[in-house]
């Protein structure tokens, strides 16, 4: 089977987090049922440790707007399209400048998976459903991500 990171964490939302359940109610229990679904060990582990750092996450929040520039490993990761994806995210009220750090770091933390637009999405996804108080901006990205609202990057 070859599987990825991003695809067990995509198991997990699917069946574990997104139906607002204890997100790991016994995680012996989940690794062996994705092994037993035909994961790799290595994938599990590393979805694992990509959820407990999200977790881990401290969010800041600036006195001030901020501006945010890319640097060079961050463009190399994510192409033109996806950084246009998160700053318009951010400037409808969907992102606020700690989920966009939270969202960036997520993405950088996948270090073998290519970031398409999609992928991008459902990162946002899992990012907001771990902070606290973002039920209606994690409402309007799930929207996006099934294609309820149309989005327009201009």
């Amino acid at each position: 089977m070859k599987e990825n990171i991003f695809d067990v964490l995509m198991y997990l939302f699917e069946n574990y987090m997104e139906d607002e359940v204890e997100i790991f109610p016994d995680s012996d229990v989940i690794r062996t049922e994705l092994l037993e679904a035909g994961f790799e060990s290595y994938e599990v582990n590393k979805a694992f440790d990509w959820l407990q750092s999200l977790g881990m996450q401290r969010t800041i929040k600036p006195a001030t707007p901020t501006f945010r520039i890319f640097c060079s490993h961050e463009k190399a990761k994510l192409d033109l399209e996806c950084r246009n994806l998160i700053m318009f995210l951010e400037q409808n009220g969907i992102l606020n400048t700690s989920n966009r750090e939270l969202v960036i770091d997520r993405a950088m933390a996948l270090e073998n998976e290519e970031i398409s637009m999609e992928k991008l999405k459902w990162i946002v996804l899992m990012v907001l459903l771990s902070q606290p108080d973002e039920e209606l901006a994690f409402s309007r990205m799930e929207d996006i991500v099934y294609n309820l609202v149309p989005i327009y990057l201009h």
